[in-house]
């Protein structure tokens, strides 16, 4: 990855600084309340290293057409109460009353802009260039009345955007406390890992997880591969093993056009790789609403696999506890339902206990994380979710390319 501005080298006091955050949140849908604010939380450090600087907040909430999709009053207050510093609420994105506002500020001051999926372009633009981004009315309003652009919304990273990535090219652009952390995490898993390298793959983003296998793979950075929750199905149906029609069908349904190309890819893993894989060898399956064991050996079922059984958790714990780094991104079962919770969260568990260094890939196992009280535990438990598959995978990261491209411009 070639260098990014830092923070850590800039003096931007008294300098007006739009900073592009992540906190799009979930929401009481009846009051409005946030019920989690983890991702205000995660941009607090980056907001107080900017403490004499006049900031300017530019994010998201949800999108149009859905209930959550918001101003963003509630979170300017919530973060004014986290930071334990006032934060101003601007109702408008990049008209006259924004411009003004900011070009008011005085150094220390913080404001947050209106939601910026409110302006057309934010989501119109997901298709065009970085040139055409900058050109956007949206960027070239706001950054005549800014000096620096800082980025951090590592969970918008894999979006195409004006305000995520059109302030590169006619600002110089930083990268944010946040980002930064996220980059040297999980660069350090596809570039150099501590060996062993264990990687746990689940959840029913099967594409996604084995798009992250074969890039390990093919950089030959990974000792030991978990394929678990649908992942760990569609492995064990690739090495042979028929699952039965309804749990087949419903992988293929979950994939859609991706199927073949997935398929592909689990073959290719079982034909070059097995070596690495360490298969589910029981699960269990679900019978009248309850939690039945199922040996491998005795597939195909005609009953929903929902889980990972003992015998499997015992296979994987000695591969965690031996390890030096492990990445886990994906449930192991079908964990809101109760009776098959047991797998994810003695994986966690197992987690929690190994001294290696332990990456969460964000999502629903990030969000187990916070919910069970243990993130203070985990090595790094990333804000990403799609963004952290897509960093995982190599695939570009356009966020990224702009951050480069303006490093490049204004270095």
């Amino acid at each position: 990855m070639a260098s990014l501005l830092s923070l850590s080298d800039a003096d931007l006091s008294g300098k007006t600084v739009l900073v592009r955050v992540d906190v799009n949140s979930p929401l009481n849908p009846v009051t409005g309340e946030f019920l989690d604010d983890a991702r205000l939380r995660a941009i607090l450090p980056t907001l107080r290293r900017l403490g004499s600087s006049k900031v300017v907040l530019l994010a998201h909430q949800s999108r149009p057409g859905k209930d959550d999709f918001t101003s963003m009053k509630r979170h300017a207050e919530l973060l004014s109460v986290l930071l334990g510093r006032s934060i101003g609420f601007v109702p408008d994105v990049c008209g006259e009353v924004a411009l003004n506002a900011i070009q008011n500020m005085e150094s220390g001051e913080m404001l947050f802009l209106d939601n910026v999926r409110r302006w057309d372009e934010e989501i119109s633009m997901n298709n065009s260039s970085l040139e055409e981004l900058s050109q956007s009315e949206v960027v070239q309003k706001l950054a005549s009345v800014a000096d620096v652009f800082v980025y951090d919304a590592f969970a918008c990273a894999h979006r195409n955007s004006p305000t995520i990535c059109g302030f590169g090219p006619v600002l110089p652009s930083y990268v944010g406390v946040l980002v930064q952390r996220e980059l040297d995490a999980l660069g350090s898993v596809v570039e150099n890992p501590p060996r062993p390298h264990v990687v746990i793959l689940g959840g029913v983003k099967s594409d996604d997880s084995l798009d992250i296998a074969v890039n390990l793979l093919n950089r030959e950075v990974v000792d030991t591969i978990i394929p678990v929750g649908v992942v760990g199905n569609l492995m064990l149906w690739a090495a042979g093993n028929s699952l039965g029609e309804a749990n087949e069908n419903y992988i293929r349904d979950s994939l859609g056009v991706a199927f073949e190309r997935t398929w592909d890819m689990a073959v290719w893993i079982v034909e070059k790789h097995l070596d690495k894989m360490i298969l589910p060898t029981d699960l269990a399956i679900e019978i009248d609403s309850q939690r039945v064991a199922l040996s491998v050996q005795n597939l195909p079922t005609e009953y929903p696999i929902y889980d990972i059984g003992i015998g499997t958790l015992m296979s994987i714990r000695p591969a965690i506890m031996d390890a030096k780094c492990v990445l886990w991104n994906g449930p192991a079962s079908y964990f809101e339902k109760p009776q098959f919770a047991f797998g994810t969260i003695e994986i966690l568990n197992t987690c929690v206990e190994t001294d290696a260094f332990v990456i969460i890939g964000g999502g629903h196992t990030g969000t187990l994380v916070n919910q069970r009280g243990v993130d203070e535990k985990i090595g790094h438990n990333s804000t990403g979710g799609g963004s952290c598959l897509t960093f995982l995978a190599g695939k570009p990261m356009p966020a990224i390319e702009a951050l480069e491209a303006s490093a490049k411009k204004f270095a």
